[in-house]
């Protein structure tokens, strides 16, 4: 089987290697030149593919930005970004580019997939139009399917193939076309009636998990207030063997997915005459959570007699999420932003991000700790040893709560 890919991030780089690994014959489309000409040299920009697992597939993957090479293939994976506009609401640029790209190049007998997170009805709605430019029927002459990814960076326990696979097809015999694709790749795939609730199953997972991380910030806020320790609070409800999943409180929501996906919901839901009120206020309270940690820190300074302006302040760790170098949505760039506008003199330190050109920072070595007067747990790396930071700092504010149980004498969120 040969697979094509529109889009090579971090969705769609992952399976190209993949079905490489599996024997397929891979063409790779990204209409950014520089990325394809990076990849044609066998180095990787996704941090999950390291170069030493791209270096053997290079010969069983063309790496391109012309879309004609699609025309051979016998499936195609569009896996492009569905970013938010400046004012929250979906932008299928990306998207509607690379439909009407393919309808200039597909054939019949081809499966086109769509695994880019985006709101129901898209790939019926604006997939199908586009693609039937080219003269093809989508269910006829060519299967067509939505398959949302489920990338986690960083994380090894689930992967691409340990992970079920959700498809829907726009018709049966699509479903099955786009299951016989994924198969070659997934252990478990699960096929569902549309293309409609394979697109909501998406925001379902984004939004329990938004909902769910609100509403324990919002017990942190209340906890902090009634001088209640809300990691204590969370590990004995977790005690319950049922009805309860614990989730843990931190600075706020950052990534590709959890605060970008809900609003693709809340846009969809307007066309319904609904208001998705409780998606909305989750949104909101995890969007407020910087502010809460700055007045945390604020306080916490205040305590020893120092004011926020002029404080050396050391913040550890400025990616989304623990082991990853993505600084998508992060909520430790919010908290920066919000001390240098109150005069702090900040630095950084994160293993896995180097600099950040947008504040003229680059990361410090641990060293930048001594004589600190605050330093900032904001993201806890498993590589740092956030024990000797607190030994060594002279205040240090957790927000993960990761030094609870290394008995540092730390404050909490």
């Amino acid at each position: 089987m040969k697979i094509g890919i529109v889009g090579l991030g971090y969705v769609g780089l992952p399976l190209a290697v993949a079905f490489a690994e599996a024997g397929c014959e891979v063409v790779g489309v990204d209409v950014a030149a520089d990325r394809v000409a990076t990849l044609r040299e066998g180095r990787s920009h996704v941090e999950d593919i390291a170069d030493e697992r791209l270096a053997p597939v290079m010969e069983r993957i063309t790496f391109t930005t012309r879309y004609v090479e699609l025309h051979e293939t016998d499936a195609i994976l569009v896996c492009v970004p569905t970013p938010l506009t400046r004012n929250r609401e979906p932008d299928l640029g990306p998207l509607l580019s690379s439909a009407r790209a393919l309808s200039g190049v597909i054939r019949g007998g081809q499966t086109v997939i769509l695994e880019s997170t985006t709101f129901p009805g898209t790939t019926r709605e604006h997939m199908v139009p586009l693609l039937e430019e080219s003269g093809l029927r989508a269910g006829e002459d060519f299967a067509l399917a939505f398959s949302p990814e489920r990338v986690d960076p960083g994380r090894t326990d689930y992967t691409l193939k340990t992970t079920p696979k959700v498809v829907g097809g726009l018709t049966p015999t699509c479903t099955e076309a786009a299951v016989a694709v994924y198969a070659r790749v997934c252990d478990t795939v699960v096929p569902v009636s549309t293309p409609e609730v394979a697109e909501l199953s998406k925001l379902l997972e984004n939004i329990f998990r938004s909902v769910n991380i609100a509403l324990v910030n919002e017990m942190a806020m209340l906890a902090d207030r009634m001088g209640i320790d809300i990691w204590e609070v969370v590990e004995a409800a977790s005690t319950k063997p049922y009805g309860f999943m614990p989730f843990q409180p931190g600075p706020g929501m950052g990534g590709h997915c959890l605060p970008v996906d809900p609003f693709y919901l809340t846009w969809k839901a307007r066309e319904y005459d609904l208001s998705t009120e409780f998606i909305e206020l989750a949104g909101k309270v995890n969007q407020q959570m910087p502010y809460f940690c700055l007045e945390k820190a604020e306080r916490a300074l205040n305590d020893v007699g120092k004011p926020v302006r002029g404080a050396r302040i050391v913040v550890f760790g400025v990616s989304y999420k623990a082991g990853v170098g993505d600084i998508r949505e992060s909520p430790a760039l919010k908290i920066i932003r919000l001390l240098r506008e109150r005069g702090a003199d900040l630095s950084y330190h994160d293993p896995h991000v180097p600099e950040l050109p947008d504040f003229g920072l680059r990361s410090s070595d641990l060293s930048v700790v001594d004589g600190a007067d605050l330093a900032l747990i904001v993201t806890a790396h498993p590589t740092v040893d956030h024990a000797d930071v607190t030994a060594r700092a002279q205040l240090t504010l957790d927000l993960r709560g990761v030094t609870r149980s290394l008995g540092a004498g730390a404050l909490q969120l």
